[in-house]
């Protein structure tokens, strides 16, 4: 045994002692006085040795044992099971037998009146009616002191007001231990019945009145129903209670009763602002009247209010309303008739405020509509009119509290995080007088950062410090400091949270917290945090090939974000400035806002809160227009900064890749499935689009530039649902000045006509087609799923491109389908068979009478569903060599005139289609041997359509060097040819490849030491591969030497290709040549090349060709 308890044992067993000839499990009420002095004084010392808090504790671990010490005499609990089994058994085992007299005195000697009630509360409803029922009794019971009235209401309140907190699961320890013991003890049978009892029967233990009121008659088994024990109880004791402050709590506590037992079935949620109201006028009360304050007297008042407004757990079930009404309403009148519902003086009492509100709330309940006109016996109307008359005995000015009131209760409960707390924080951080408070309001943000920590919170805290910025009294180091916190609360945010928040940031203002006109320090103080992050982020991470890891860019974004939410204009103004002008820097950057698409205005917005915030931001910023223009913040941003400066190709470029990551879908960082981009591909186009594609254009964004976004913007994912989002940028009209930007273009190496501010250049011509292509195919799958909806702008649109060349029409066969015919010059009916349904025939005087296959080998470069078209209705009879003879002359010519007009794309469909003719017969190109000696003992079957294409390539390039044609092209025009003819020779050079691909590296391809060459079958026609490639070098050397314009270098680089692959054929396969032929191709080589004129270009061949003779060897 400890100290503690040898001290607790002397009392008690001194007080049995004194109790003589009785004991203290027989003691009546009466006898307490004469026995309490050394009990409350062991009690006492034991207080005296502790601190506040275990006071406390010590004082409910004393009514503990008490009460498990009376329930296991009552069940008769053996010594052997209570020692193993309960936890207070020593302190329990050491005091002697004591009964409820004892156990409820010494609650209402040591105020423990709380304590008892919260016990209480750990039992079932039933066996709580059962305790009740002892209290009722007890404090009824002779003699009846204030302090029994005192002891009876405590306890009241006590169930009323701590019921919800024992919901929420916040009893401490010594109630768990003492439910479970109560639960346990409670269903043990006693030694006398133990015999006749089955091990799983149960006895519950009756209500003993013996030891409280020995006087009284039998009583009956007490009811189930608390409020029906409370009532008739305070009915009971009416008469003891002559005191005011009683009266009026009893009446208040019994209204309060009656309030939440019948007239709600739910909590009623109250708005901050009315709790805020309550506990100002209660704190204001309080300390006028006793001079204190203190977070414990707020919790109380806390407390008291929840209750008010919480459904009873006590639900009734024995009382009806008609007689708690009598009840309440005669005890009112009994203490009216005796004077003590009157206000003492002009300064209201916390009671008289309380009963106040207890009348003002059942008052209002009764007005309701579904109260009758008569309960019970009872007229309602009697009832209200007695009710008013109190209210009126207790009127008083109902003053409303001052700010500074407010603001103190609001920063007590969020300083100590009282009930509520959080939903005060959001009312703190709203009204724009407590932030008047500097050094109080700062304070207060600054102790308490973790309650703030809500995005609607923080918006509400940037609306207040907003206002109060831009006041001509602002202290601008109090609001750099605030600032400060404020961003400092944002940034301990979850990732999540502050997207909320910056979306919410955005609505109110573009510029944050610089909208309108700030303290000059406060924006300087800002541009150096700006700095700051972003040269951190730039120096720590920003190269094109840094590697950062996940922690830094967490770090990145978190910076990326605080500035953000100070100033969301000037951030992403800076962004999109380092971006486009730091190199490699835009990578990282895109990442950064691909993790903040909260800085994305999206569209359509949650109706409830826009409409709040769009309400702050009139009030506390001039820029709410800007926020719902529906212009995205990032892509204006965007604009400006192009616009402030042109841009060099390296900075295009990475304005480019920056806003092609930026359009890129992500899954969204809030772990949503659906996808969303910074920038929709919408906006780009109606901004960076639209409005530069004009040859005449001199705006920031080329034409170039202008195409590569919106390429980059159509080969982006299409849309899951239907309509595509091009139809929301004027599709048509778009259409058409595509398809008049190509017309209107010079043709390949043309100079463009005068006022043209731009030239394009032949890959942006390729561009122009492949957007127009790839446009048309969007359009026309959005014409062909609604038709008949389309028809006026297909009309518009026909209309508008008649005028333009007949090719160019071609382009938009995809957006108008079937409804329009297949316009061509009609000389090419002449050599195609094509239907009239479909087709039809344009007089143009440049496509005159024998020009037909030049309007099919233009056709046939346009597109490759059209090529398919033109190749299958040519006209030819391949049964006459005559019509082959003089088809094969007439493709010559055509081909000589289409071919220095061709864009690479159009130049392979055509080399294409001329393979075609060429396997299929239709094309006859007779093969010559005028770069050989002597014909190859060799099957070139295989290689018979690179041979011939080769030659009829070479026969169109004479005929367009020829001196008939050699001035007709210029130098752009021959340096063009040159290049096509290169990109001919590199896919005949690929078609090499892929018939006869080199062996892998270790693979032996030499014959075994003593077997003759030609020993099996060869199934590596390498030296036909060898032979065509020596055809193909001479070809290109022959038109090198040709060219009017000089040598090309396409031609040379070919040329230099060709070796190579010669070389590595003939390492490959050393049996395709002996060192006799090599040596005699190796001269044959160096010949031909010795006719170039270029020194350079000879030098260099003449060292490949010498090393490819080495190679061999």
């Amino acid at each position: 045994m400890d100290k503690d308890s040898a001290v607790l044992q002397g009392g008690f067993l001194l007080a049995n002692k004194l109790s003589a000839p009785a004991t203290l499990s027989t003691l009546q009420k009466g006898d307490w006085p004469r026995v309490q002095q050394p009990i409350l004084q062991a009690v006492g010392e034991l207080f005296q040795q502790e601190e506040e808090g275990r006071t406390i504790h010590w004082r409910k671990k004393l009514v503990c044992v008490l009460w498990c010490k009376l329930l296991c005499r009552e069940t008769g609990e053996d010594v052997e099971t209570g020692w193993k089994e309960n936890p207070l058994f020593p302190v329990q085992n050491s005091l002697p037998e004591v009964n409820h007299v004892v156990l409820l005195e010494l609650v209402k000697s040591t105020a423990a009146a709380e304590i008892f009630g919260q016990l209480l509360l750990c039992l079932p409803q039933a066996q709580i009616c059962t305790e009740l029922g002892r209290l009722a009794q007890h404090v009824s019971c002779s003699p009846t002191s204030e302090d029994d009235v005192c002891l009876f209401l405590d306890v009241w309140r006590e169930l009323w007001n701590g019921r919800d907190e024992r919901k929420a699961g916040r009893e401490d320890d010594l109630e768990k231990m003492f439910a479970h013991q109560f639960a346990r003890l409670s269903f043990q049978p006693s030694p006398a019945q133990s015999a006749s009892l089955s091990p799983q029967a149960a006895k519950r233990f009756k209500l003993d009145t013996s030891d409280l009121c020995p006087s009284s008659p039998s009583v009956p088994s007490p009811p189930t129903d608390a409020l029906y024990i409370l009532l008739h109880a305070l009915r009971d004791i009416k008469d003891h209670i002559s005191t005011s402050d009683f009266c009026l709590r009893a009446l208040s506590i019994s209204l309060d009763a009656l309030y939440t037992s019948f007239f709600i079935d739910r909590a009623v949620a109250l708005p901050t602002e009315q709790k805020l109201h309550f506990l100002s006028q209660v704190m204001s009360i309080r300390e006028r009247n006793d001079g204190t304050w203190s977070p414990e007297l707020l919790q109380e008042a806390q407390r008291d209010l929840r209750a008010s407004y919480s459904p009873s757990q006590f639900q009734p079930s024995r009382t009806m309303l008609a007689q708690a009404l009598k009840i309440i309403t005669e005890l009112t009148q009994f203490w009216q008739n005796r004077g003590l519902l009157k206000m003492c003086d002009s300064n209201p009492s916390y009671s008289e405020f309380k009963l106040e509100q207890s009348v003002h709330r059942v008052l209002k309940a009764l007005d309701g509509a579904d109260v009758p006109q008569t309960v019970g016996e009872m007229d309602v109307s009697n009832i209200k009119t007695i009710l008013r008359g109190v209210q009126e005995s207790l009127a008083f000015p109902a003053g409303e509290s001052s700010p500074e009131v407010k603001a103190r209760v609001a920063m007590a409960i969020i300083n100590h995080r009282l009930e509520d707390y959080q939903d005060f924080a959001v009312l703190f951080a709203a009204e724009q007088s407590w932030a008047a408070m500097d050094a109080l309001w700062t304070d207060c943000l600054e102790r308490n950062r973790a309650a703030f920590q809500q995005h609607k919170t923080l918006i509400k805290l940037a609306c207040t410090l907003m206002g109060k910025c831009r006041s001509a009294t602002a202290d601008a180091s109090q609001c750099i400091k605030q600032m400060k916190i404020i961003a400092d609360i944002f940034s301990a945010l979850p990732l999540q949270d502050k997207n909320k928040t910056l979306a919410a940031m955005l609505r109110l203002s573009r510029k944050g917290f610089f909208g309108g006109s700030v303290p000059s320090a406060m924006a300087n103080r800002f541009g150096q945090e700006l700095n700051m992050a972003f040269n951190c982020i730039i120096q720590g991470g920003g190269g094109a090939s840094a590697a950062v890891s996940h922690g830094n860019l967490g770090t990145a974004v978190s910076l990326v974000a605080r500035v953000a939410f100070q100033n969301p204009e000037a951030t992403l103004r800076f962004c999109c400035q380092s971006a486009i002008f730091n190199k490699g820097a835009f990578s990282l950057l895109a990442k950064i806002l691909q993790h903040l698409p909260g800085l994305r205005e999206r569209e359509p917005k949650h109706k409830a809160e826009s409409r709040g915030e769009e309400k702050e931001a009139k009030q506390n910023t001039d820029e709410g227009r800007d926020a719902s223009s529906g212009r995205s913040l990032l892509c204006d941003c965007l604009q400006e900064t192009i616009r402030a400066k042109s841009l060099s190709s390296n900075e295009e470029e990475q304005f480019l890749r920056f806003v092609g990551l930026l359009m890129t879908p992500v899954v969204d960082v809030e772990g949503m499935e659906r996808k969303q981009s910074l920038l929709s591909p919408q906006e780009v186009v109606r901004a960076f689009v639209l409005p530069h594609l004009s040859t005449t254009s001199s705006g920031p964004v080329s034409i170039e530039l202008s195409l590569q976004l919106l390429h980059g913007a159509l080969c982006l994912d299409p849309p899951a649902s239907s309509p595509h989002w091009v139809l929301g940028c004027s599709p048509f009209p778009l259409l058409y000045i595509l398809v008049l930007l190509l017309n209107q273009a010079p043709r390949c190496w043309e100079q463009p006509p005068e006022g043209a501010v731009h030239h394009l250049s032949m890959e942006t011509k390729e561009l122009l087609v492949s957007v127009l292509t790839t446009l048309g195919r969007v359009v026309g799958g959005e014409v062909a799923s609604a038709p008949g909806g389309w028809t006026r702008p297909l009309f518009w649109l026909y209309n508008k491109v008649e005028q333009l060349d007949w090719t160019v029409r071609f382009h938009l066969k995809p957006v108008w389908g079937e409804h329009f015919k297949n316009e061509v010059p009609s000389s090419l009916l002449a050599v195609c068979d094509l239907p009239e349904q479909e087709w039809s025939g344009l007089e143009l005087s440049q496509y005159s009478q024998g020009t037909g296959l030049l309007a099919w080998m233009e056709c046939c470069s346009i597109s490759d569903s059209l090529q398919s078209t033109m190749l299958s209705r040519l006209s030819l009879d391949q049964s006459r060599p005559d019509h082959v003879n003089m088809f094969s002359k007439g493709l010559l010519v055509a081909l000589a005139q289409t071919l220095p007009w061709c864009l690479v794309s159009q130049w392979s469909r055509l080399l294409r289609a001329l393979r075609e003719l060429l396997v299929s017969g239709q094309l006859y190109v007779p093969y010559s041997l005028e770069y050989a000696e002597y014909l190859p003992l060799l099957d070139l079957r295989a290689f018979s359509c690179e041979l011939r294409l080769s030659v009829l390539l070479l026969r169109v390039l004479q005929l367009l060097c020829g001196s008939s044609c050699a001035d007709w092209l210029p130098a752009e025009g021959w340096a063009h040819v040159g290049r096509l003819y290169a990109h001919a020779v590199r896919e005949t050079l690929d078609s090499l490849r892929a018939k006869v691909p080199l062996p892998s590296p270790g693979a032996s391809t030499v014959s075994p030491k003593g077997s003759a060459p030609e020993a099996g079958a060869r199934t590596v026609p390498s030296q036909e591969v060898l032979f065509v490639l020596s055809q193909l070098f001479c070809h290109v050397q022959h038109i090198q030497v040709m060219m009017p314009a000089g040598p090309c270098e396409p031609l040379f680089l070919s040329s230099l290709e060709l070796l190579r692959h010669y070389g590595s054929v003939a390492a490959a396969f050393p049996d395709s040549s002996t060192q006799l032929e090599m040596d005699n191709t190796r001269h044959f080589f160096s010949t031909i090349t010795d006719n170039l004129e270029n020194p350079e270009m000879k030098a260099a061949l003449q060292q490949k060709i010498a090393q490819l003779t080495s190679v061999a060897a």
